[in-house]
């Protein structure tokens, strides 16, 4: 997996609180996790928690070509629109639902349910409750990402480099 810095994350203390509460509804639905400590994202926005996510890594393999990972989303919790230049990457929504915004069109994922997104797709989704998802791409390069708003491309320009026009 390519070298996360920590600067990616949301301040520390907040990221405790955030973590607990995470771990609260994991602990609750009874699903066991992989044990890297997740990354808790609030996208340069300011806003974790309408602008947020955890990613629970299980693999990045680049040369194998596959990454797999848990994202949690809480209520009203958003990923906001963005789109990924070469990673195809689907979801399965293993614990509630989100409400997933796809080349302009909204619809919701229930338990259970799969959705494939091609390279190129503009999407975003949100927490309708807290939502556990799995999933499974192409290996991730955070350079890969384009985000619709300028302040999440400055994000990752200031700490891996991406052209924040990209």
């Amino acid at each position: 997996m390519p070298e996360i810095p920590d600067s990616l994350q949301i301040p520390p203390q907040e990221r405790r609180a955030a973590l607990d509460e995470c771990y609260q509804h994991i602990s609750e639905w009874k699903v066991a996790m992989p044990p890297a400590v997740p990354l808790v994202l609030d996208f340069g926005l300011g806003d974790f928690d309408r602008f947020g996510l955890y990613e629970f890594w299980i693999a990045n393999e680049m040369e194998a070509g596959y990454c797999g990972k848990y994202m949690f989303v809480k209520d009203g919790q958003m990923c906001p629109r963005h789109c990924h230049r070469i990673k195809h990457e689907t979801f399965f929504v293993m614990k509630g639902a989100l409400r997933v915004t796809m080349d302009n069109e909204e619809f919701v994922l229930k338990e259970g349910e799969t959705l494939a997104i091609a390279p190129n797709q503009v999407h975003s989704f949100e927490g309708i409750g807290p939502t556990l998802m799995l999933e499974l791409s192409m290996p991730c390069d955070p350079s890969d990402n384009v985000f619709e708003q300028p302040e999440a491309m400055a994000w990752l320009h200031r700490n891996i480099g991406v052209p924040a026009s990209a």
